[in-house]
């Protein structure tokens, strides 16, 4: 039987390009590959073959300044071409011929934007803890729990709830924590709760709506990317220090206790989300 509760659908967030800026959502059709057009695409690295990362902020300083759009709304059948605006303003279509080399230049390094992933896709992740040490940078999988092809870190869908924003700004005021620093799909209202509720989730099933179920499968665990600037977000290292080591989670997918916010999810049953949907998690 589901477990009653007034907790709802907050908003939802599509990242059509892997690692750019993405597009805040008041509904989207979900499907077995999560949120229909989430990173679709992504970025290659021509000299090392990797899937290129704002993991590694080292290499790509100025990621979170480009954005990504679609045309039109994408559907399940057909996806249409992405608008993504540089840092400075241009904005280029997926779809035309010089995309590669406009992106190149703006990034200064070759790059080649892709919609299907290379065999045995890696990131590469940098660890600041690390500096100056051999492994301060270290190659990760892509879409461990995810189809194959796909730009996914590991599952389809991330989740997080406005109680485990609460609970990270109770922690450290001092930090501006916002959703947007997580890059989740689906963000949660739980209606004044606060904690890090989802961590309770791993491993049950949640409804949203008439017809989405999801299977909550791991916790998220947490690199230096919520850390670094994302528009008028600063970048804040104690976001981290402060506030993400707080919720030192064991993660099934690792095997091991890791800092860790929002959870992942596999979808059970397809549908469409809408802000402000129910949301009931089944005991």
């Amino acid at each position: 039987m589901p477990q009653s509760s007034s907790i709802s659908v907050s908003t939802l967030w599509r990242y059509p390009v892997k690692s750019m800026m993405g597009e805040e959502l008041n509904a989207s059709g979900v499907t077995e590959s999560g949120v229909i057009g989430d990173r679709t695409f992504a970025l290659i690295d021509k000299e090392t073959g990797k899937v290129v990362s704002a993991k590694n902020p080292k290499k790509w300083p100025d990621f979170f300044a480009y954005r990504a759009a679609y045309a039109s709304p994408p559907q399940t059948a057909s996806l249409p071409p992405v608008w993504i605006t540089l840092p400075s303003g241009q904005i280029i279509r997926s779809d035309e011929p010089d995309v590669d080399s406009g992106l190149s230049s703006a990034l200064s390094r070759a790059v080649s934007l892709r919609s299907s992933a290379p065999q045995a896709p890696s990131l590469e992740q940098y660890w600041p803890e690390y500096e100056g040490e051999a492994n301060e940078v270290s190659q990760e999988a892509v879409a461990g729990d995810a189809p194959v092809g796909t730009f996914f870190d590991y599952a389809t869908l991330h989740i997080l709830t406005t109680g485990t924003i609460d609970r990270l700004r109770s922690l450290y005021p001092q930090g501006r924590f916002e959703a947007r620093r997580f890059r989740p799909n689906i963000i949660i209202d739980t209606a004044g709760q606060e904690g890090f509720i989802e961590n309770d989730w791993v491993g049950k099933i949640v409804r949203i709506g008439g017809e989405v179920r999801l299977q909550i499968t791991d916790p998220c665990p947490r690199c230096v990317m919520p850390t670094l600037a994302q528009g008028d977000l600063p970048k804040d290292l104690g976001i981290l220090h402060k506030g993400i080591l707080h919720n030192k989670v064991h993660v099934p997918f690792a095997g091991k206790a890791l800092p860790s916010i929002g959870v992942y999810a596999k979808v059970i049953s397809t549908g469409t989300v809408r802000r402000g949907h129910s949301v009931e998690i089944e005991l």
